[in-house]
């Protein structure tokens, strides 16, 4: 899939079937997502692969997971701030893993969906005490993926009122 293509037509999906994501998909994804950029190539993430049902399933008590039960694959992004080169960088670092991550699934055919965590406490909470994660880490985002069980048509949101040209 072409780039520009695989940008205006990703959607989030929330819905999949039972079909796992194969063992060669996982490691693309995971492949897209460690080429993200970082500031000064910092690279401050670690990720967490998730495939066991019933921990898959201790996530859905965060609020509005309900359909992570589903999921047949899902990868949690973690910040290390003691990667950092930059102070403050490492949100936006994992944003570019997490966004190469869904670019990379959904050319794959595999549809995903991002859960926020950070900066939302109980969230991050909960995180930590499924997975045992130190507290130098921070969870970060989730991603959910699974088989689409669901087709969502592409949404345009171009949107020129909120273009600024050299100044507000």
């Amino acid at each position: 899939m072409e780039t520009i293509k695989a940008i205006m037509t990703r959607r989030s999906i929330r819905s999949w079937t039972t079909e796992p994501v194969s063992a060669e998909e996982r490691k693309v994804i995971l492949e897209a997502a460690m080429n993200a950029p970082s500031a000064a190539d910092a690279r401050p993430w670690h990720f967490i692969t998730i495939d066991d049902p019933e921990v898959i399933r201790k996530f859905t008590t965060m609020g509005g997971t309900e359909m992570l039960a589903e999921s047949t694959f899902m990868v949690l992004v973690c910040g290390n701030e003691s990667k950092e080169i930059y102070t403050g960088f490492w949100p936006q670092d994992c944003s570019c893993a997490a966004q190469n991550m869904q670019l990379a699934a959904h050319d794959l055919g595999i549809g995903c969906v991002w859960i926020a965590v950070y900066p939302l406490e109980e969230r991050v909470k909960i995180c930590r005490q499924i997975l045992r994660i130190p507290d130098s880490i921070t969870p970060f985002s989730l991603i959910a993926m699974g088989v689409p069980n669901e087709v969502l048509p592409p949404e345009y949101r171009y949107d020129e009122a909120l273009l600024h040209h050299n100044a507000w």
